[in-house]
């Protein structure tokens, strides 16, 4: 026997808990991270080179791009920590329950985006 079930394909009608959107940031922190890996790198690998390498990087680095790519770095290193530091308390047994869940999420997207605006008025 079939069984007929609703299937909703339209994505932008489906809402998230705030727990599933903070796991799946976690994620997606996770692989911008290793993406901003090729950028240090190459300015590590540039600046150790010789001093004019060096001076090439800090001009990069001083530059709109340069601040860019150092904020949106330490916003996804900010976002990973804090969102792995409550997988830990998870993993012990804390905010298991569906309501302390939901508010240690929100509670982990507001410390980021606060830390996000610190970070940028800092490095701006």
């Amino acid at each position: 026997m079939k069984k007929q079930r609703p299937v909703n394909l339209q994505l932008n009608t489906i809402s998230f808990p705030p727990s599933a959107i903070v796991s799946i940031l976690h994620r997606i922190t996770g692989v911008a991270m290793f993406f901003a890996l090729i950028f240090v790198i190459w300015a590590w690998a540039v600046s150790v080179s010789s001093l004019d390498g060096f001076n090439t990087v800090k001009e990069v680095m001083a530059g709109p791009l340069g601040k860019f790519v150092a904020i949106g770095t330490l916003s996804a290193l900010t976002y990973h920590i804090l969102g792995g530091i409550r997988h830990v308390i998870m993993d012990m047994g804390h905010w298991e329950e569906i309501q302390s869940g939901n508010v240690s999420a929100q509670a982990t997207i507001g410390l980021w985006i606060l830390a996000t605006i610190v970070i940028g008025v800092i490095l701006w």
